[in-house]
């Protein structure tokens, strides 16, 4: 039996300590010429297109507004974004290094993936940084669709695709830190293990449908047996 592995990006693999939020701002900025209240706003738990629109919808702009200067948008928000990261530390958080070595090491069983609201250059860069990119086999990603919700299904298929492997709702495993990680799977009925690296507690992880929480990915073994199991 294979097992395919979706792990979400920030607070559950790595942070990278407010650069994205602010190059993603100052991208509104340069582009719409405003960026809304994003002050305070929520990001975690949502695809970059949606957090963009909105922001957008709440400074005014139309729908249509929005979609014209989305590609203009993630130029600049790339451009910003690869000129602030180098200079700064990416965090990877505990443990992920170690589990993802492990999981690698389980070619045969396991399939690793990406399931991110990140649009996907971001996402890469991100990873890049963090020196964690090439361990990921296909993924699912923001600029694939604006619903969350939508993703985890586009993973399968691309994984299908590179392995050949129909996998079940039972083969496969979403790794997150927000309650829509837990949840976005729903729909198909898959797994979905949460860790507490993010901003949620574990009684909102355990509500929106978490399988096992963590405190983070430092129990190698026991992520393990809870992912394979």
């Amino acid at each position: 039996m294979t097992r395919l592995v979706l792990f979400d990006i920030d607070g559950t693999l790595l942070s990278a300590r407010g650069v994205p939020r602010i190059a993603f701002g100052g991208a509104l900025e340069e582009v719409f010429g405003t960026a809304g209240p994003i002050e305070g706003h929520q990001f975690d738990g949502k695809t970059d297109p949606q957090i963009a629109r909105e922001l957008l919808r709440l400074a005014g702009r139309t729908d249509a507004e929005i979609d014209r200067g989305l590609p203009s948008l993630w130029e600049c928000y790339l451009g910003r974004l690869e000129r602030t990261l180098p200079g700064r530390d990416v965090l990877v958080y505990p443990g992920v290094r170690e589990l993802l070595d492990e999981l690698e090491a389980r070619r045969e069983l396991v399939v690793l993936g990406l399931l991110t609201g990140n649009i996907e250059p971001g996402a890469r860069l991100k990873l890049r940084h963090a020196g964690i990119n090439n361990h990921f086999q296909v993924g699912a990603y923001g600029s694939d669709h604006e619903r969350r919700d939508r993703l985890p299904a586009v993973a399968v298929h691309r994984a299908r695709q590179l392995t050949g492997v129909h996998f079940r709702a039972s083969d496969v495993v979403i790794v997150g830190d927000t309650p829509a990680d837990m949840s976005c799977g729903r729909s198909l009925a898959v797994r979905a293990l949460g860790v507490l690296t993010g901003r949620y507690d574990r009684a909102a992880l355990e509500a929106a449908g978490a399988f096992r929480v963590f405190p983070d990915l430092s129990a190698t073994a026991e992520v393990l047996s809870a992912i394979l199991s």
